[in-house]
């Protein structure tokens, strides 16, 4: 059995793949700031995972010990994040839409997030960990 297998760990899983996506594509803003016609991109996961907890789910759902059985219930997958570039808006004269006052409070935004979903995993393996070996 796989206890790190489950759906909380699934979705701080992609939480945790949403923030270092996130980091990577706020670094590359912040580092063409003034770079010539350069279009901000941006990292959309939150909304997603929000919209596919929200959709109709069944109350039940079957636990399936081999992937050759049927599938009892919703057939979830965890949404991945999506990076979209942001070219309807401008900054400055050089067609820069680049803001790096914004950049640096979603990096900073960002870093809370990331800290958040690992402190999170971090209780669960304790909890896990409590309850495996006791008090």
């Amino acid at each position: 059995m796989n206890l790190l297998n489950g759906a909380t760990f699934q979705k701080l899983q992609g939480g945790l793949d949403a923030a270092n996506t996130r980091q990577q594509v706020i670094s590359n803003n912040i580092a063409n700031a003034e770079t010539p016609y350069f279009k901000r991109s941006v990292v959309s996961f939150e909304s997603l995972l929000q919209q596919e907890m929200n959709g109709d789910m069944p109350v039940l759902k079957g636990n399936r010990t081999d992937l050759r059985h049927f599938a009892i219930g919703p057939i979830t997958e965890m949404p991945s994040s999506v990076v979209t570039l942001d070219s309807s808006t401008v900054m400055n004269n050089n067609l820069n839409n680049v803001d790096i006052e914004q950049e640096m409070s979603l990096l900073a935004d960002n870093q809370l997030r990331y800290n958040s979903y690992i402190a999170l995993v971090n209780h669960k393996i304790k909890m896990m960990r409590t309850a495996v070996q006791g008090s």
